[in-house]
């Protein structure tokens, strides 16, 4: 074991005082403080164990003792997670074995004027606000823009599988389509990402994905009553008259477009962002 020789130690009024890692090494410093530091805080190596767990430290029992022999030291970040879960409030003074050290009255009296600084208000502590995971998952994207295509979001050979950020994932969308062009302006803009719902029906005012003729398009929908002169085409074989499906564009510069009889049309889902 390496003793400390009067050469190596500092000088009593030497401020800058040379830290020996080799002889701190041999001697087991840290190993020896975090020791004391459990036993004089009242806890087992299985409490600490835990405490650091809850600070993001997840190491095993082995390890645990493997620090406290000077086996293995733990890294920085470890280290830090040490002090903060056994209240060593100076951790360069503690774990220091050649830096001057105040006695029990000292460390007190520090500890007093800690919190009278705490207590004014001017030195608060810093709060490092924890950023949350973020998780992701895996939706559906149509490979289709929603003004142009045969209009099949979601065949097979029209799909892929992208990642998000959970949270940007509206509640109930089953798939993405990405928007052509400029006729749903400001709403939705040109390559934007819109959210689908499936379904098969919509409420005036809604907006959804629709085909008509064999092409795609994500419009508001809205309904018309049809005029006399067009109730026989609207009225099915149970004598209901139905209303005329209008698609609607935000961007003025683009006329209704109003669904007749003998257009193909079909509601593939209700946008939802």
């Amino acid at each position: 074991m390496i003793q400390l020789t009067e050469k190596m130690r500092p000088a009593a009024n030497d401020s800058n005082q040379i830290y020996h890692a080799e002889a701190e090494r041999e001697l087991c410093i840290v190993a020896q403080r975090i020791v004391q530091a459990r036993k004089k805080t009242g806890i087992t190596l299985k409490d600490l164990q835990q405490r650091l767990k809850e600070r993001d430290v997840d190491v095993g029992y082995t390890s645990l003792i493997r620090w406290e022999k000077g086996e293995t030291v733990p890294n920085a970040y470890q280290l830090l997670a040490i002090c903060n879960a056994l209240n060593i409030p100076d951790a360069y003074s503690y774990f220091m074995n050649t830096a001057a050290t105040l006695n029990e009255v000292g460390l007190q009296k520090v500890e007093d004027y800690k919190n009278d600084l705490i207590a004014s208000g001017h030195y608060k502590p810093v709060v490092i606000t924890r950023k949350k995971a973020v998780k992701y998952i895996e939706m559906p994207v149509s490979t289709l823009a929603a003004s142009a295509g045969t209009g099949e979001f979601l065949d097979g050979e029209n799909i892929e599988l992208m990642r998000f950020p959970e949270s940007s994932v509206p509640a109930g969308a089953d798939f993405a389509v990405r928007v052509n062009g400029d006729s749903m302006e400001p709403v939705y803009l040109d390559h934007q990402l819109a959210w689908v719902q499936v379904c098969n029906e919509l409420q005036p005012g809604e907006v959804g994905i629709f085909v008509l003729d064999g092409e795609g398009y994500i419009k508001a929908y809205d309904e018309q009553d049809p005029g006399e002169d067009e109730r026989d085409d609207y009225t099915d074989s149970n004598g209901n008259v139905h209303s005329k499906p209008v698609l609607i564009s935000y961007n003025r510069k683009y006329a209704p477009r109003v669904v007749l009889p003998s257009d193909s049309f079909k509601i593939c889902g209700r946008v939802l962002n």
